[in-house]
């Protein structure tokens, strides 16, 4: 499906969310609910190096692009890629204003390691659909730093993954399309949860976020 109206676009970064609990991507994208806890401030501050408007620095071969904007049109959504390296290649893509052809290389910050599901994975490859479609060509390998281990990891990005975040990302909009908030089941990792205290038990009924406050308001 393409999405045409650019306002509407989800945000590339909600894959995580949606991936770690349904019901915290919706409160955060759809009901704009939020509680900022301290991994979300070590996040941010570990981004800030990477988030500079979007820079180009030159290093031999290599070019790196710093903050780059990226979007997918047929997936309907929009982001920022914390870094893309675009090696000389020549079998790669021309760039505007750079000599040579060149391939592209995503890469993602993140704060703590390696985790055990598959959600840095995704949002990753889904980063690397965006610049496919944006650059008009394929990219099979991309890359994740992580702050706590210091280290690189090199993903492959495979049809799978594509196919997995495709199928992720048709939910995302149903649900946005709809503005529905799902119940799920609680458990441990409630407990990691920057929105446990606005998602409370209470909440796991119809009601929204919105008329749940505004009822204790009324209290």
């Amino acid at each position: 499906m393409d999405y045409n109206e650019e306002d509407s676009y989800l945000m590339l970064s909600g894959i995580q969310h949606f991936q770690f609990c349904r019901r915290q991507w919706a409160l955060i994208h759809i009901e704009q609910q939020w509680e900022e806890n301290v991994r979300t401030v070590e996040g941010q501050h570990l981004h800030q190096k990477a988030d500079q408007p979007f820079i180009r620095e030159k290093r031999g071969e290599k070019l790196i692009v710093r903050a780059m904007p990226i979007k997918s049109r047929e997936l309907g959504i929009s982001g920022i890629c914390d870094v893309v390296e675009f090696i000389k290649d020549t079998n790669g893509i021309e760039i505007n204003g750079m000599e040579g052809k060149y391939t592209a290389f995503p890469i993602e910050y993140k704060r703590g390691k390696p985790k055990k599901d598959d959600s840095d994975v995704l949002q990753l490859t889904a980063q690397a659909m965006c610049l496919e479609e944006m650059l008009v060509c394929e990219i099979n390998v991309g890359y994740l730093f992580y702050n706590e281990i210091k280290h690189r990891v090199e993903v492959s990005l495979t049809e799978e993954q594509k196919n997995n975040v495709r199928a992720i990302v048709t939910e995302m909009q149903e649900y946005y399309q709809r503005r529905h908030t799902p119940k799920v089941k609680t458990g441990s990792f409630c407990k990691n949860c920057s929105l446990q205290h606005i998602c409370l038990p209470e909440l796991m009924n119809k009601r929204s976020v919105k008329s749940y406050i505004e009822g204790k308001i009324l209290e």
